[in-house]
């Protein structure tokens, strides 16, 4: 039997050898890549000296068909009670009800980090000449901005009547075929991402801090994200790091701290990525930057995700790509965005041998020329085109 996961009062997750790990094993491709990453995930923990109780809970299609509910309320309780859990991609309906179940997972346990690291493996294919510049912690804020799904749709009572208050109230002229949306960005979730951000560069070692932000244009709300992580800074962390512009680029040895216009950070992460080292930014923003740095790296079929509330000690981690359902069943996609989001969670969970052991797996079997036919394809070098159960049996061969 496994054992609960617990937090002490001051933040420090408490993992036994035998914990017990809720997962989603997710629609469409998700049949395939999670049995191949579980073995992965089973192999490393078993090397290392931890063995994982896994119970499976349901959301998406396949928890629809067996409950009649796309989110059953006792997924969601298997991860308040058991703190850390996994999913494959999960779809969601069409033409009504959720807007996105990863986001109403994210809502409901307040998963407010979306964290997403990204780096380049030896031989992964990349359209980049130097991909190995790259290597960039991204956190995302994930409750808030416009995926608040605050909107009223145009041409509605709603929307009608949304107008007539913006209008009477400050002035605005909106035309009346407008669907209006708004974007909430808030002090206390903005800086606990930051914080966040900041703990994780003083934790390792990383040298720079970037908030990225469109305050040029919305200031008072992506301007205000970019002042209050300042604040943040000369508040809590001013013996660890240090403002930009209080130190004229010189941070004497302290994590260096400045900003950077969403747009420009965007062509910037292209041409000068070893310039950026932590970055942490809004919801659409961190959407936006997180996939165009997978792109550089790969893709995101081999890029990991997480989703974390510090304070409460939870996490979700996910495979990031969606559920290719014309995929589904045979054996061919590539499970490395799971695998490695899983390397993710065990470094979250503190097996940090076990966590750097699946990494160098990964590495190296796409260096010996072992890899799925997504990089098969673009590999212009003489390859091994493998099933998706093969390549993770070849991962675990390696750990």
């Amino acid at each position: 039997m496994g054992e609960m996961i617990t937090i002490e009062e001051d933040g420090t997750l408490c993992v036994p050898d035998n914990p017990t790990i809720p997962f989603i094993e997710g629609d469409g491709i998700g049949i395939d890549i999670w049995p191949a990453a579980r073995s992965v995930f089973d192999t490393a923990a078993s090397k290392y000296g931890y063995q994982i109780e896994w119970i499976e809970v349901l959301a998406g299609e396949k928890a629809y068909n067996e409950t009649g509910s796309w989110l059953p309320i006792d997924t969601l309780t298997a991860f308040e009670k058991y703190l850390v859990g996994i999913k494959g991609p999960i779809a969601t309906p069409v033409g009504g009800g959720y807007r996105s179940l990863n986001v109403v997972i994210r809502q409901a346990l307040d998963l407010y980090v979306c964290l997403r690291p990204l780096i380049w493996f030896k031989g992964v294919p990349s359209p980049m000449k130097e991909p190995y510049l790259v290597d960039i912690v991204v956190f995302r804020e994930n409750t808030e901005d416009i995926y608040a799904g605050l909107e009223v749709e145009a041409c509605t009572p709603h929307s009608k009547k949304m107008i007539e208050l913006l209008q009477d109230t400050f002035g605005w002229e909106i035309r009346s075929d407008s669907g209006i949306g708004i974007k909430p960005v808030s002090k206390f979730r903005s800086q606990r991402l930051q914080r966040a951000a900041l703990n994780y560069a003083v934790e390792h070692n990383r040298k720079r801090v970037h908030w990225v932000h469109k305050g040029n244009i919305m200031k008072f709300t992506e301007g205000a994200f970019r002042n209050w992580g300042y604040e943040v800074v000369r508040e809590e962390f001013a013996d660890v790091a240090i403002a930009w512009h209080d130190c004229n680029g010189d941070a004497q040895g302290k994590i260096l701290v400045q900003d950077a216009i969403a747009d420009i950070a965007l062509q910037q992460v292209l041409t000068r990525p070893a310039d950026f080292d932590v970055i942490a930014t809004t919801n659409l923003n961190g959407d936006y930057i997180s996939d165009a740095l997978a792109a550089q790296v790969g893709g995101i079929g081999i890029a990991p995700g997480a989703n974390i509330n510090y304070s409460t000690g939870r996490g979700v981690f996910e495979a990031i790509h969606g559920t290719a359902p014309k995929y589904a069943g045979l054996d061919k996609v590539n499970p490395s965005s799971l695998i490695l989001s899983g390397a993710l969670m065990f470094d979250y969970l503190g097996w940090t041998e076990a966590a750097n052991a699946i990494n160098k797996a990964i590495e190296a079997s796409i260096n010996d020329g072992i890899v799925t036919y997504d990089l098969a394809r673009l590999t212009a070098a003489n390859v091994t085109k493998v099933k998706c159960s093969e390549f993770a049996a070849a991962v675990a061969s390696r750990i």
